[in-house]
């Protein structure tokens, strides 16, 4: 479907307030009992999507597909350019050709592709490797599917960078005889992008125990400091036989209440299992809808997500200084990637005599909603996220400096 010329209008400074707009982010706060004080303002820093308005070939692919025919009936996934929309997309931004269209399946959320390949190749009971933190997605997914959570820590070295402890991993994987492990790339919630050494090295591992690899990629646009990202089954061979990658536009480009992913697995006992295991529920049918703005943010979109990882990049950066001026209370990886930030308060906390719960309070009572670490097993931690105009950034981390770090409270 050819879509009607759009203007190529991007607002990244418009502060709207979306209470009342079916958000969760603004009508909801994550921390039980606390709220905001009088006189300021909700700067809702929490669930990941983002306060911008999506691209607007995005908008003008659904008005097309109205406009086209008003009936949302079944529909031949084949012809909307899905799957052609995806290649190019993968080959301009990843260097990853992919020749066979069969290779890539429809997901309606990167969750369910995950839960799939679990399912396929565990029993209830059964454990599943995460790396701590973890994302609560993951944690939500395993323990949904009556599997058995098994966590390998990632290590800060001396610059504060996240990195994986293989010794670790290889024990419990041995120990505890594991055959899924889910990989997430860039690393949600710490906004690690790993380097290409590292994922060879983590694939060679997982397969030479016989570990099938889920490897989470819906962050990988978001790429805001000097590390590339490189797709898990790239790096060999090896990785592409044993890797089931999940991919998503909806973090891209704010379409999560819109829904739709898709997964990219080259080896075929798994993607044919996979599609069997979906069919079962017929949880997989494509949503017209979401397909054709997926077309329209792959084929047209590129421009936003460049000038929107300007506006990530500035806001984290600017974050990532003002904490670099509260004397070493609160730590915190230099951003590599993603528009989130995971916070270690173990510092403040201690030098303070102040409790997770009572700094979580805090924040919130000045207006800044930001979302408790410790469900993504960090016991000190909190995750901010920046996807949401610069002066709200701003304003956020004065409130932080001016009635959390050097306030009396």
């Amino acid at each position: 479907m050819a879509y009607s010329k759009f203007e190529k209008r991007f607002d990244f400074t418009t502060v709207t307030d979306r209470t009342g707009l079916d958000s969760t982010k603004w009508e909801n706060i994550p921390i039980p009992g606390a709220k905001v004080e009088e006189g300021f303002s909700h700067i809702p820093m929490w669930v990941a999507d983002m306060d911008f308005p999506t691209a607007p070939s995005v908008i003008a692919a659904i008005q097309a597909r109205l406009a086209a025919s008003p009936a949302m009936g079944y529909f031949n996934l084949e012809k909307t350019g899905f799957h052609e929309a995806i290649k190019g997309w993968q080959k301009r931004r990843n260097g990853v050709e992919i020749e066979d269209n069969d290779v890539i399946s429809y997901e309606n959320s990167v969750l369910g592709g995950v839960s799939n390949v679990i399912r396929t190749y565990t029993n209830e009971g059964d454990p599943v490797l995460l790396h701590s933190p973890t994302y609560i997605g993951f944690t939500g997914t395993v323990n949904a599917a009556k599997r058995k959570i098994i966590l390998s820590e990632l290590k800060q070295d001396a610059e504060g960078t996240y990195r994986m402890d293989f010794e670790d991993m290889e024990k419990k994987v041995v120990e505890n005889n594991i055959k899924v492990a889910i990989f997430c790339n860039p690393h949600n919630p710490t906004g690690r992008v790993w380097e290409k050494e590292e994922i060879q090295a983590f694939v060679e591992l997982m397969v030479k125990h016989g570990v099938h690899i889920i490897s989470d990629e819906i962050w990988s646009d978001f790429i805001v400091g000097d590390q590339p990202f490189t797709p898990t089954q790239s790096v060999s061979e090896l990785a592409k036989q044993n890797v089931a990658a999940m991919y998503a536009c909806t973090k891209t480009f704010n379409l999560a209440g819109l829904v739709g992913a898709y997964s990219i697995i080259y080896n075929k006992e798994t993607r044919d299992a996979c599609r069997e295991l979906a069919a079962q529920t017929h949880y997989n049918q494509p949503n017209v809808l979401s397909v054709h703005a997926l077309v329209g943010a792959y084929n047209e979109g590129e421009e936003y997500v460049e000038e929107l990882k300007k506006v990530i990049k500035s806001n984290q950066e600017h974050a990532y200084n003002v904490i670099q001026t509260w004397g070493g209370l609160v730590k915190t990886q230099k951003p590599q990637g993603t528009y989130v930030m995971f916070l270690d308060w173990t510092e403040f906390c201690e030098k303070r005599g102040k409790t997770m719960d009572e700094v979580l309070n805090k924040c919130v009572s000045v207006g800044v909603i930001c979302q408790d670490g410790r469900p993504f097993h960090g016991p000190c931690h909190s995750r901010f996220n920046f996807a949401c105009p610069h002066s709200s950034v701003v304003e956020a981390f004065d409130r932080l400096t001016k009635y959390v770090i050097n306030a009396e409270w």
